[in-house]
């Protein structure tokens, strides 16, 4: 483990991802960059794909992909070929059980393959988003199971990843990239090896301050956005126009930050983290009201878009069952194709329990997989609309704010907008989260 600064610095070292997933091929392609890297992931037909030079991440280009693809870029489903790593970089999902608690069966699994191919000359990096501790305690646990000693025989550290899916002004190079290793030698070379690659690389105590780091941006998030929701659902009641009080708070230059309203929140991290960190609070004995208060509201708010609908529709004299929706935007933010934890999941899963006939339209997701099946996009917005008694507007996609969409092809129509993008409503009646009812 000595030598590997040495290596790192004269660029003679190799990076191995493990997960090519939305996080782990940006990362490999920008190692790619410096250092021949190899990309694993258990898909088999996925990395198939990628050997094809196509590409499913936004973030990555076809081009982009191809300009490295077998030159420093070597993606394989082969885990063997990993034993020729000086790092090997962990980056996989950590979703939630079916009872809100942490699953960690893909760090489990990801660290095993890790462990099959260590020796002392190797290095291990967990990215994965979870809870303070992890590394140590269950990542180190199983690499030392191999019989070599963490921070003696090979290195360990944690850096939470940083992907923001589809924004183009912060990528891998550009994020600020925190470090913590299990001890000073191992985050300074876990530093070096980043630095390469990233432009500010900040150095932490240990791991779990780095996993601690990465919670809490995502809980920042997730409790504000959870205010802004519940001051929503009170403005409405008041007829106060929540978006026009938060955008006046916004003008005062110091002490706001500006949050809006809508139906719940999305992604791989921001509804799954809270919970993450609540599990291990009640582990130290300590109950985390105020973080499990903001799930339940971001929660509820897909209820809240459901029950929009259904008041929108009684308006005009209409039942939920039996209805025709049109649920728009599928994706679990705006101007992607990404699905994972969409409110739009759980909205379609309500509307299709309480009798209503779906059709869904998102110009960037093909198609979304729900409890009560696999619904697949129409080809245009007026296809999802035409002859639909309800259309609700999930996700602020560009397109549903720029074009002109033409209500004259729904049954008398109603409108819910849950994110505040749709104009020229005046034939329609309308309903918006957190707008003053019309």
């Amino acid at each position: 483990m000595k030598n590997l600064t040495d290596k790192v610095e004269n660029k003679n070292v190799c990076v191995g991802i493990i997960g090519l997933g939305y996080v782990g091929l940006p990362l490999a392609i920008a190692f790619s960059t410096k250092f021949k890297t190899v990309g694993f992931d258990v898909d088999e037909s996925y990395v198939n794909e990628i050997q094809k030079g196509k590409s499913n991440i936004i973030d990555v280009p076809d081009e982009t992909l191809q300009q490295y693809l077998d030159k420093t870029f070597y993606p394989t489903s082969d885990s063997q070929k990993l034993s020729e790593c000086d790092f090997l970089i962990i980056c996989v999902p950590t979703p939630l059980t079916e009872q809100k608690e942490p699953d960690l069966k893909y760090v489990k699994s990801a660290t095993q393959i890790a462990a099959d191919v260590l020796d002392k000359s190797k290095f291990v990096i967990l990215e994965s988003t979870t809870y303070p501790g992890t590394t140590e305690e269950i990542v180190r646990s199983i690499l030392e199971d191999s019989g070599l000693k963490a921070g003696e025989d090979f290195g360990l550290a944690y850096s939470p990843e940083r992907i923001d899916p589809g924004n183009t002004k912060y990528n891998v190079q550009n994020t600020p990239k925190v470090v913590g290793g299990i001890n000073p030698e191992c985050t300074e070379i876990a530093t070096t090896l980043y630095s390469c690659v990233i432009d500010n690389v900040v150095s932490v105590r240990d791991p779990k301050t780095a996993e601690a780091v990465k919670i809490v941006e995502n809980i920042f998030r997730n409790v504000n956005i959870a205010l802004v929701n519940e001051l929503a659902l009170i403005f409405e009641r008041m007829n106060i126009d929540a978006w026009e009080v938060i955008d006046a708070a916004a003008t005062k230059p110091y002490g706001f930050m500006p949050f809006y309203p809508g139906p719940g929140i999305g992604g791989h991290c921001i509804p799954l983290d809270p919970y993450y960190m609540s599990y291990k609070a009640k582990k130290h004995g300590f109950i985390p009201r105020f973080i499990e208060t903001s799930g339940e509201i971001n929660e509820y708010m897909k209820i809240h878009a459901v029950n929009l609908v259904e008041k929108g529709l009684a308006k005009v004299d209409k039942k939920l069952y039996g209805s025709n929706v049109a649920v728009m935007g599928l994706a679990y933010k705006k101007n992607v194709g990404d699905t994972r934890e969409s409110p739009s999941i759980k909205i379609i899963e309500e509307l299709v329990g309480n009798g209503a006939n779906i059709r869904v339209y998102d110009p960037y997701a093909e198609s979304i997989d729900t409890r009560k099946g696999t619904y697949y996009s129409e080809n245009c917005i007026d296809d999802a609309l035409k002859k639909a008694d309800a259309a609700i507007f999930v996700v602020d996609h560009y397109e549903f704010g720029s074009l002109d969409i033409d209500l004259g092809v729904m049954n008398n129509p109603v409108v819910i907008d849950c994110k505040n993008i749709v104009k020229n409503c005046d034939d329609a009646v309308y309903y918006g989260i957190g707008r003053i009812i019309q």
